[in-house]
């Protein structure tokens, strides 16, 4: 196997994203673990663009970077405060969780050593125009993408109001 500058950069971001998705869960502040959120949904944006998919890579920072996150924070900040710390885990809750962790680690080991994984050489990139995109996000048919659009915007929107509720209470 070659190494080449996009085999350094994918593994760059490979270590990148795992390194901040475990701060994600370990840290105890809430804020700084929205952060380590952001630069892991950065990391995923660049894969994408590694791959040549510019308008997914485009989506993830305007989207998931740019709009989730900052509801993150400002849930975080409606909810509680900057300063606040999460609690300590009991020692059961921590058992579960690891074990859940290795069980988890042992499947994914198990699919991945079982899978032969088929080399293509010849691949060509389809061009795809933005008004093929935008019938597929946008339509109701089989392969389209409205209903889990509109549901996940009920969500966040519940989530919001829900916010706004528990805010207001304080």
């Amino acid at each position: 196997m070659e190494i080449n500058l996009e085999t350094v950069v994918f593994y760059f971001l490979a270590a990148f994203i795992t390194v901040f998705s475990i701060l994600t869960v370990t840290t105890h502040r809430m804020v700084r673990s929205a952060t380590y959120l952001l630069f892991v949904l950065f990391g995923t944006a660049g894969i994408y663009f590694l791959l040549g998919y510019t308008f997914l890579g485009s989506v993830q920072i305007m989207v998931y970077a740019g709009g989730i996150v900052v509801l993150y924070v400002f849930s975080i900040l409606l909810t509680s405060g900057e300063g606040d710390i999460a609690g300590k885990l009991k020692r059961s809750k921590f058992l579960a969780g690891l074990g859940t962790t290795i069980g988890g680690a042992v499947i994914v080991l198990f699919i991945t050593l079982n899978h032969k994984f088929i080399a293509t050489t010849d691949v060509e990139p389809l061009e795809v125009n933005i008004k093929t995109i935008g019938h597929h996000m946008l339509s109701g048919d089989k392969y389209g993408y409205l209903l889990p659009f509109e549901a996940v915007s009920i969500l966040l929107l519940a989530c919001i109001v829900g916010g706004l509720l528990i805010a207001r209470k304080r």
